[in-house]
């Protein structure tokens, strides 16, 4: 499964983590940016990733900025995306099981190799538990559908 990711230059370096986790994990990441410490404003790179999701082209993307707030704030501008910010594994985990979370923002400043890793590891290990979830996630959709 391709997973498209990206970061604005706060996430950068965990970003490069992120994506060699994701390949050790059996996936193919595709960076979409930035590729620079240089200062860039993180919508521009959250859309990119949120519209690959939402319209169906990738099942799920990993967003990455100082804070993660940023990213996922934007991601959840589109109706299709279920985007997460996410600090530790167990919060991972219920992200995917309860929430259906299809994107994954995580805060780039605050986390070290080790909680980068055990946190995709459990995002990507974990599967949607439907049932009693599926019809709070299915309240989430119709608010967009409006």
């Amino acid at each position: 499964m391709i997973i498209p990711i990206a970061s604005d230059h706060a996430g950068l370096e965990a970003k490069e983590i992120a994506k060699k986790v994701v390949e050790k994990l059996g996936f193919m990441p595709v960076d979409f940016g930035t590729h620079s410490p240089d200062s860039v404003d993180y919508p521009e790179f959250a859309v990119l990733v949120a519209k690959k999701v939402d319209s169906g082209e990738h099942e799920s993307g990993i967003l990455i900025c100082g804070s993660g707030q940023g990213m996922c704030m934007t991601a959840n501008k589109f109706p299709n995306v279920r985007a997460a910010l996410v600090y530790t594994p167990e919060v991972a985990k219920l992200s995917k099981e309860h929430n259906n979370a299809n994107v994954i923002c995580l805060p780039g400043r605050l986390l070290n190799e080790e909680q980068i890793t055990e946190i995709l590891k459990a995002w990507l290990s974990s599967e949607f538990e439907g049932g009693r979830h599926q019809r709070r996630v299915t309240k989430i959709q119709t608010l967009t559908d409006n």
